[in-house]
């Protein structure tokens, strides 16, 4: 394991789980793994296998004030739609399953090391450790269903996440791609903070 494997999750595809995770949580039933096309009009990410097969794509639409985006699987089946609040201070996002599930995530404001972000419509939370760059995704009694560790100092936005609730991978996807754009919201929002305070 690398230098930071008690802090940092993520992992490439073929590479052992975590035993971080593994010591909590046991083997995880699937792992995904996303990479983020860069430099492209069209934002988008790809989720593969730990054999490296290409299971889901996300894209979004460009240009777009509300960035929708669609989620799909290998064979091309649409599996979600994701779009967020243009004026929100929770950073809300809000999924459309194409089961008719509908669901939002809303970030909890003030935590300074743990962000919280509360998934309103399934009552699941993600714990976010934003130093570390991990995130645990966890069903109304605390049960862990998936953990979510994202790469520091990537060109290509990479995520990792295992999965311990095999039943709920769409969601989880879903999830997965909305916490991604709102973390590069985030990123953002942070340069055009910093870029301003240095003019």
């Amino acid at each position: 394991m690398g230098v930071f494997s008690k802090f940092q999750r993520f992992r490439e595809a073929g590479q052992q789980a975590n035993v971080n995770n593994v010591a909590r949580y046991g083997e995880p039933a699937r792992s995904l793994f996303t990479s983020t096309k860069v430099f492209t009009l069209h934002h988008r990410i790809t989720i593969t296998d730990d054999n490296e097969n290409v299971v889901y794509t996300a894209q979004t639409k460009f240009p777009s004030l509300h960035d929708r985006t669609d989620v799909y699987d290998a064979s091309g089946n649409h599996v979600a739609h994701i779009w967020k609040k243009f004026f929100s201070l929770h950073e809300r996002h809000f999924v459309k399953m194409d089961d008719g599930i509908e669901f939002q995530l809303s970030n909890e404001l003030w935590h300074i090391v743990k962000d919280i972000t509360n998934i309103v419509g399934l009552d699941w939370q993600i714990r976010g450790n934003i130093i570390g760059l991990n995130f645990e995704l966890c069903d109304n009694d605390g049960s862990i269903i998936a953990v979510i560790g994202q790469k520091m100092l990537s060109l290509h936005d990479k995520y990792c996440i295992d999965i311990y609730r095999p039943e709920c991978e769409p969601y989880v996807v879903a999830i997965l791609v909305a916490l991604q754009h709102m973390m590069r919201d985030r990123q953002n929002s942070s340069s055009a903070s910093f870029s301003s305070s240095s003019d």
